[in-house]
């Protein structure tokens, strides 16, 4: 399977040095909940009959549901957590829209 994500995905944080690949992985092992959220509110939306999920949405909705948010939560990782969850659950494949990444 070629790689799918985005080149903005592959964009260094002028901030830190760090790749926003690096950057999710980083986040993502201090914060393993937000995938359980994510993962659960999509088989939800999933099982309720839903076509298609936006990661987007999914993040807005795990914010609101947070008494304080979740700090770090970037939008600029929704589409590693969408390939994630696609990895995971394979035959949610088509519920999510993927772009054709543009560099390795």
């Amino acid at each position: 399977m070629e790689n799918l994500i985005p080149t903005a995905v592959l964009e260094t944080n002028r901030a830190s040095g760090r790749t926003i690949t690096e950057q999710f992985h980083a986040f993502n092992a201090h914060n393993p909940h937000v995938y359980c959220a994510l993962e659960r509110m999509a088989a939800r939306r999933l099982a309720a009959g839903a076509t298609r999920v936006s990661l987007k949405d999914l993040f807005e909705d795990l914010r609101r549901q947070l008494p304080y948010g979740v700090s770090g939560l970037n939008n600029n990782y929704t589409a590693l957590y969408a390939r994630r969850l696609i990895d995971d659950h394979p035959h949610w494949a088509g519920a999510f829209e993927l772009r054709r990444r543009r560099a390795a």
